[in-house]
Formats: structure tokens, C-alpha cells, sequence
């Protein structure tokens, strides 16, 4: 068993702080304690519930009709209940079809655990929409798991109610389970999916705090399930975090209490920004993008047939402008771009951005 870097976070730790632009990041701009205005002074520096503070768990489940607290359990990020999962779920022989792009964790986990791992690749030439036909003909004999993540990092390509429920079908039929990423539920453009495991229980819903909230420097995720993999993720979380830090769970009760108020103008913002960008590239015949349907990114690609990896190098070397080059996911012809910044980032950010394309490219307007 070996745990290798992902090619993402590689970039992240290089260029993350070397930058005075960001407008690759897959989250919301963050916020400060003193931003959120919490009151951290009689938080108890104690042990917390293995399953993750009750009240929070609470919290968490009143958000979605027919979810009960019993079904949630609260873990460090999204990235622990994507490990949990896999190491209880999944045996030495079991597959997992992972959709992609994606966030690397959810094949990089597996293959570290040494757990047979395929891919089903999101076309540009379908819009990086769901093809359930293609996707059931990948499927195995031993095939355990299938991950799907709508709104889609990076490509924000989304799914419909009718095809979450083919899809649940799909699974049901096979007597496997589904895995639905669903960190960026909230910032669906349109009227949000019911949460994914409240359909089945051969479903398993994945969210945090860290993406459409804007602290991922408190570390709290959870995942949406029938109670035995509750339990089992509880068994893998004893050997590793124990339970999560109490500032960080009341930091994100503070927030869920007021879920609504607070995700406001974050979807204001967000949807500002997407416009702002999608305008200023389908002015461009140097790049092109299918426009994201919900989220913070995007997944543009060079018109001409090559790497983006000269373009991001440049940006963050000379311009001082971070964007994430597509071999970190998988597909080397494109790059993530984020709009969940501030839109002064997001304005600065694409000044550079048409610089370096045009040294590199010397395409005119």
C-alpha cells in the first residue's frame, strides 16, 4: 500500500501562497473569524462525539426531508468521509467506477488502498453531461461503488432529478452503491436535487463547509447515509481524527443556524461572477468553455490541440495569477477556472490571464 502525492495538491502547496490572484480556487472566497463574527471564548478544548457534535448533526439533517441526525455523521473535510467510505465499503476485490474529471481524492484514495479502480471520462463534446447508457456498460462484475459529483468540480456540469433517479436505479439493480459528491449542492444555479441519500439507501451523500460556505480552514465535512455505514465510517474515523476539533464544529453551527441568510449573498455574488467570466470568454477564439451550470468552476480548454501547462506555469511565475492546469485532473488540454472570489480578484485575474494568452498565443481581438 503506498499513498502518493496527487498532482493537484502538489500544485496547491507550489503556487498557492506565490500568488496575488486566485481565480482557480474551487470555493468561495474565504472568510475570518472576526467576518463571521463568532464567539469562540467557552468552547470546551475537550474530546468531541465520535459521530461528530449532535447538535451539529442536527443541524445538518433538518436541512433535507427524511434525513435523521442518526444518518449523519460529521468528519475533517469531505476528503475523510470519501476515505471512510472507501476503506469500510470497498473489499481487496471490489471495484470503484469514479467519474471524471473529479476531485482527485476519489480514485487517488482507492488506488492507495490498493482497491480496483475505473474511470468514466465527462466528454467536452457532450458538455460534460451524464451519459448513463456509457456509464452502465463500464460497470463490472466487481463492481462495488460508483462516485458521481454534481455540481461537477471542475466542469460545473449538473444532473437532472430524473437522471439521479435512473442512476439510483442503476445501482439498485445491481445491488451496488452510489457515492454522490454533492459539495456544491447549494450553489446550483437552478432549484437544487433533494440530497442524494435521502432516495435510497444505496445511496451515500458527501458535503462540507469548505466549498460553497468558505471556511475550508475548519476542516468539517459529513456524510449522508444508512446507519451502518455511519458506524463503519465512525470505526475508520477511531483510527485516525478520533473526532473533530470543537471550534471548527462550532464555527460551522454558527453557520448552519443561519444557512440560508448566509448562502444569500454568496449566490449573489457567485452568480455575478459566472456571468462576468462567461461573457469575457465567448469573446475569445483562443479558448472556449462549456458554461457551468452550478458551483464556482469552470473547465476551459485551448482551442488549439495542446497542453494548458505552459499557460498556467506563466500565469503564476510571471503574472502571479493562480489557475489549475488540467493534467492535475486528468484531462491536459484544459485548466480550472474559479468565480467564487472577489470579483476585483476575478477582474485582475483575467487582465493576466488575456496577458499570457496573447505572449503565448499572439492571437488579436
Amino acid at each position: 500500500m503506498a499513498f502518493k502525492r496527487m498532482e493537484l495538491e502538489d500544485w496547491f502547496d507550489k503556487y498557492q501562497f506565490e500568488v496575488d490572484y486566485d481565480i482557480g480556487e474551487s470555493g468561495v472566497k474565504f472568510f475570518t473569524i472576526k467576518d463571521l463574527g463568532v464567539d469562540l471564548s467557552d468552547v470546551q478544548l475537550r474530546y468531541g462525539h465520535h459521530k461528530g457534535n449532535p447538535e451539529l448533526r442536527e443541524l445538518i439533517a433538518s436541512g433535507f426531508p427524511g434525513l435523521k441526525a442518526s444518518h449523519v455523521a460529521v468528519t475533517s473535510g469531505a476528503s475523510e468521509s470519501i476515505f471512510a467510505i472507501m476503506a469500510s465499503l470497498l473489499g481487496p476485490s471490489d471495484n470503484v467506477l469514479v467519474e471524471v474529471p473529479t476531485y482527485p481524492s476519489l480514485y487517488h484514495i482507492p488506488q492507495s488502498l490498493e482497491r480496483d479502480v475505473s474511470l468514466y471520462f465527462l466528454k467536452y463534446e457532450d458538455e460534460f453531461k451524464l451519459d448513463i447508457d456509457r456509464l452502465a456498460k463500464e460497470i463490472r462484475p466487481n463492481t462495488k461503488l460508483i462516485c458521481l459529483t454534481h455540481p461537477n468540480n471542475p466542469t460545473g456540469s449538473v444532473i437532472t432529478k430524473a437522471e439521479l433517479e435512473e442512476v439510483i436505479r442503476l445501482v439498485e439493480s445491481k445491488g451496488i452503491y452510489l457515492l454522490m459528491d454533492e459539495t456544491y449542492r447549494d450553489l446550483t444555479f437552478d432549484e437544487p436535487l433533494p440530497l442524494a441519500a435521502t432516495l435510497s439507501p444505496k445511496v451515500i451523500s458527501v458535503s462540507s463547509m469548505s466549498k460553497a460556505f468558505g471556511v475550508p480552514g475548519i476542516r468539517v465535512g459529513w456524510v449522508a447515509a444508512d446507519e451502518w455505514i455511519i458506524d463503519s465510517v465512525r470505526a475508520v474515523r477511531e483510527q485516525i481524527t478520533i473526532c473533530n476539533p470543537a471550534p471548527s464544529e462550532k464555527i460551522a453551527m454558527s453557520i448552519l443556524q443561519r444557512k440560508d441568510e448566509f448562502l444569500k449573498g454568496i449566490k449573489t455574488n457567485v452568480i455575478d461572477n459566472f456571468k462576468l467570466m462567461n461573457e469575457w470568454i465567448q469573446k475569445r477564439d483562443d479558448i472556449e468553455w462549456i458554461p457551468p451550470k452550478g458551483g464556482v468552476v469552470g473547465f476551459p480548454r485551448l482551442v488549439k490541440d495542446e497542453a494548458a501547462d505552459d499557460l498556467c506555469r506563466l500565469l503564476v511565475e510571471r503574472y502571479r495569477t493562480f489557475v489549475v492546469p488540467g493534467y492535475c485532473l486528468k484531462m491536459p488540454r484544459h485548466f480550472r477556472l474559479g468565480y467564487g472570489g472577489h470579483r476585483e480578484e476575478i477582474i485582475n485575474g483575467l487582465e493576466r490571464l488575456d496577458k499570457a494568452l496573447r505572449e503565448l498565443y499572439s492571437i488579436q481581438k
